[in-house]
């Protein structure tokens, strides 16, 4: 609807830009500005008084009012008054004033009285930028029922969010289960309006039929069902007069690299470009290529010569893809695509647009999200979730502590003893006050003096890459930060030991357990910690699916955080809950026609 000069002036005074964001601005209390004739004591009432007298006394001003509406005197405080408010209280005049009163033995007091003039209603107080009755004057002007009925809500959310604003009985001092269903249904409603908005449609450079069976049957293993459904997704895109926009998510180890694969293979004869975050993973994901595709693939590095990369039909890099003279592709894909910065993937994929069509885009998480947040991304790109895995992994997970040091001892030796190895996951490089564990520098010297192969490495080392190839062909023992949460295959690993795992989240938790058993060996993650209870990581051990992981994770933090992911603010939802609300995900979709 088309607003004024002074009502823009207003919404940008609030922040707001819509006419259902005002709607959302509910009152966060109500004065009953009706008279009654029924004196009750210990509430704010309005009393139809005659000003009978006014006294200033050092620190107050003392009033006695005579109330009509009660036929009772009632004496009248205001404490520290500003020399306008003499003005307020004239002898012999009848006004109306609000307050709080309060009797006792006969005699009842009202502090701080305040005059008003709109009496017979009960008067909505707001916490916004604009003055209360400006506010009001705001809300009755533009939220009518035919207003928001044009802006698309359903009418039991209007009814439900019209009572907050224009009340005809004082509402209880906490929101009805309906007022709160109505307004996380609101709120929900318009960000699923404004991501739906957001999301732009391009022409493809490349829409093809593939089929991907020719492929999968030449497999030496069986695609899971959930990898196939992923699989099926994008050739259902590829087939498409619009570029597609689709983010794969998987669980640690649930095969997301075939899912790649294939994607690869159904864009032939045209070319498929991927890049990863660190040369170690691109070098897997090149690995693995030669291992299943018949089809001409190059890596690309900074280390890479620079060559010509238009004879190759898969072209797998590290960021050095983005200074490099790239082919026209059909597809562009990501792998742990929230590694890299939005200007990075753009680049990208501009690098092999033409003009204004775009190649088929598709993104890569091994980071669990809880389905609420599926269904909310959605709104703006596709999604594939990928829930399962192909083979059942064998990992005990326990809550240890200081008592337990000498049992993990044994446990370490017996395993390197079976060429195992082991990662240990401290929460610092260097020695910290703040924190009760020891960091790396701390830790370090006790295991090289015990152990032999103990390599160390983290964020900020250089040589880390180089460090995690060589542990992997040589090591016993890794020391380390959380950098090794994604990306190498070891496989030899068996064995993660996470110290002060109170202070990580819990996916991150889980992607650091994923490090361990990649190969079908028997595995093992020990959480350590000096708290004497924790039932997150108590709960924790007990669950092994990233997706129930993430949901734990919203239960245990605030979903803000989580937010941060669809829109970079992260501006925390008021009302909708992650963690609880999923039916109002499908139930504001289904009428958005999402």
């Amino acid at each position: 609807m088309e607003l004024s000069k002074d009502q823009e002036a207003k919404f940008k005074k609030l922040g707001i830009n819509s006419l259902l964001e005002l709607a959302l601005n509910v009152p966060h209390s109500y004065e009953d500005y009706r008279i009654n004739s029924t004196l009750d004591p210990g509430k704010a009432q309005v009393i139809d008084a005659t000003i009978e007298s006014v006294y200033r006394a050092p620190n107050s001003l003392q009033i006695t009012f005579f109330a009509h509406n009660f036929g009772h005197s009632v004496q009248g405080v205001m404490f520290k008054p500003k020399p306008y408010m003499m003005h307020a209280f004239s002898v012999g005049s009848r006004e109306f004033f609000y307050g709080l009163i309060d009797c006792k033995m006969g005699h009842c007091s009202m502090s701080m009285p305040k005059k008003i003039t709109q009496i017979g209603k009960i008067t909505p107080k707001y916490k916004t930028a604009l003055r209360n009755d400006v506010m009001g004057r705001l809300a009755a002007e533009l939220l009518t029922k035919e207003n928001l009925l044009i802006e698309g809500l359903k009418e039991s959310v209007i009814d439900e969010v019209l009572q907050l604003h224009f009340p005809l009985e004082l509402p209880q001092k906490e929101l009805s289960e309906q007022s709160v269903r109505a307004l996380k249904y609101l709120e929900l409603f318009i960000y699923l309006a404004q991501l739906t908005k957001k999301r732009r449609y391009f022409q493809t450079q490349i829409s093809k039929e593939s089929d991907y069976r020719p492929w999968a049957q030449k497999l030496p293993f069986e695609l899971t069902p959930e990898q196939e459904n992923a699989i099926k997704d994008i050739q259902n895109d590829f087939s498409k007069d619009v570029a597609a926009r689709r983010m794969v998510v998987g669980d640690v180890g649930s095969g997301k690299t075939m899912v790649i694969l294939a994607s690869a293979y159904m864009m032939m004869p045209y070319k498929s470009i991927l890049m990863a975050p660190t040369t170690i993973l691109a070098n897997q994901l090149y690995e693995e290529a030669q291992k299943f595709l018949d089809m001409k693939c190059v890596l690309v590095t900074n280390k890479t010569k620079k060559t010509d990369l238009s004879e190759y039909d898969f072209i797998i890099g590290t960021h050095a893809l983005l200074y490099r003279e790239l082919p026209e592709a059909g597809v562009v894909m990501v792998d742990e695509q929230h590694r890299f910065g939005t200007a990075q993937r753009n680049m990208l994929e501009k690098l092999v647009s033409s003009g204004e069509k775009k190649p088929h885009y598709l993104q890569f998480s091994a980071t669990p999200i809880p389905r609420t947040q599926a269904m909310i991304e959605a709104a703006h790109i596709d999604v594939s979730l990928i829930t399962s895995t192909p083979y059942k992994k064998d990992i005990d997970s326990k809550v240890i502590h200081k008592s337990d040091f000498k049992d993990l001892l044994e446990h370490i030796k017996n395993e390197i003893a079976q060429n195992n190895q082991i990662l240990l996951v401290y929460p610092l490089v260097e020695q910290s006050e703040a924190l009760e564990y020891q960091s790396i520098d701390e830790a370090r010297s006790y295991w090289e003096k015990n152990f032999e192969n103990v390599y160390v490495t983290h964020g900020k080392d250089k040589e880390k890459e180089h460090v995690l190839l060589d542990f992997r062909e040589r090591g016993d023992i890794l020391i380390a930060t959380t950098v090794v949460e994604v990306g190498i295959s070891l496989p030899r690993l068996t064995t993660v030991v996470i110290v002060g795992a109170e202070r990580l989240g819990l996916s991150t938790l889980h992607q650091l357990r994923g490090r361990v058993s990649r190969t079908g060996l028997k595995g093992y993650c020990y959480l350590y910690t000096n708290q004497k209870e924790s039932k997150r990581l108590e709960e924790f051990v007990k669950t092994t699916n990233g997706f129930d992981i993430a949901n734990l994770d919203l239960r245990y933090r605030k979903s803000g955080d989580l937010l941060k992911g669809i829109n970079q603010s992260g501006s925390q939802f008021k009302y909708f809950d992650f963690a609880l609300d999923e039916d109002i995900v499908s139930e504001v979709k289904n009428d958005l026609l999402i």
